[in-house]
C-alpha cells in the first residue's frame, strides 16, 4: 500500500488494519469510477493511475474540475457523508491502486475515526483548493499556461515522461475547442517542451514547463504537500 501517499502516511498498525478492507485493482484507461446521481460503490486510492473529475452540462459539453493521483482518494463526497456525486470520475491514465467498498469506508474510517480520518480532513481541504484554483485558472489564464500546468500535474502523478492523452480530454481539461487544443499543443511541441502523437504525450523539458505554467500549479502542489507535513 506504500504507493498511495495517504495510506503510506498511516501508522503501521492502522495500515495493517485497513489492509483487510482494501482490494488491489488494475484501472484501465477511461474506466468509470463514479457516475453522477448513482450511489458511490467504492473509494479508490491510486498508486500510479490518475483520475479526473468531470462536470458535464446538459448540452453534452464537459470540463475537468480536479485531478486525483497517488496523493489522494477518489470518492471525497462519501467522506463528506454524501452517497452520490454530481461529477463523473474516470481514469485519465491507467495503472494500479487500491479500492475499498463504500460500506467498509463508512464503518472503518468515517464512523471509527483514526489516522486516515484525520488525514482525509486535510486532503479534502487541499482538494477543494484545487477545484477553486482551477475555476480561477480557467477564467484568467491562457490555454497554453493552463496546459503546461495540467501536464505537470499529470507528470507528478504517473511518474513517467510518457502517458496517454486524447484531444477530446484536453478539450475538456482546458474548456476549449479541439482546434484550440491542437494549436496549443502544437506551440508547446514546436518549443520542444513536449511531443504529442497518436494520443500519447511525452514530456521533454520539465524545467521549462514549470517556467511556462501559470502560478496555479505551484499553489495547488504546495497545498497537497501540506497534507503530509505534520507528524
Amino acid at each position: 500500500m506504500s504507493e498511495n501517499r495517504l495510506l503510506a502516511a498511516l501508522p503501521k498498525e492502522e495500515n495493517q488494519r485497513l489492509r483487510l478492507f482494501l482490494e488491489p485493482v488494475r484501472v484501465e484507461f477511461k474506466q468509470l469510477l463514479m457516475q453522477p446521481g448513482t450511489p458511490i460503490p467504492y473509494v479508490w486510492f491510486p498508486h500510479d493511475f490518475v483520475a479526473s473529475d468531470i462536470v458535464e452540462m446538459a448540452d453534452g459539453s464537459a470540463v475537468e474540475v480536479a485531478t486525483i493521483g497517488n496523493e489522494g482518494m477518489v470518492g471525497t463526497p462519501l467522506f463528506l457523508r454524501e452517497t452520490t456525486t454530481t461529477a463523473k470520475a474516470f481514469a485519465q491514465a491507467p495503472g494500479t491502486g487500491m479500492r475499498m467498498r463504500a460500506e467498509d469506508f463508512v464503518s472503518e474510517v468515517i464512523e471509527r475515526g483514526g489516522p486516515l480520518h484525520e488525514l482525509l480532513h486535510r486532503y479534502t481541504h487541499a482538494f477543494v483548493t484545487q477545484i477553486s484554483q482551477t475555476a480561477a485558472c480557467n477564467r484568467l489564464h491562457t490555454a497554453e499556461r493552463r496546459m503546461c500546468r495540467w501536464i505537470l500535474m499529470m507528470h507528478d502523478r504517473v511518474n513517467e515522461d510518457r502517458f496517454p492523452l486524447t484531444q477530446e480530454f484536453m478539450s475538456q481539461m482546458l474548456g476549449v475547442t479541439r482546434q484550440s487544443v491542437s494549436a496549443t499543443a502544437g506551440a508547446l511541441q514546436e518549443a520542444r517542451l513536449i511531443t504529442y502523437t497518436r494520443g500519447m504525450m511525452t514530456v521533454l523539458d520539465r524545467q521549462r514547463l514549470e517556467t511556462s505554467a501559470c502560478e496555479c500549479y505551484e499553489k495547488v502542489r504546495r497545498q497537497f504537500e501540506r497534507i503530509f507535513d505534520r507528524p
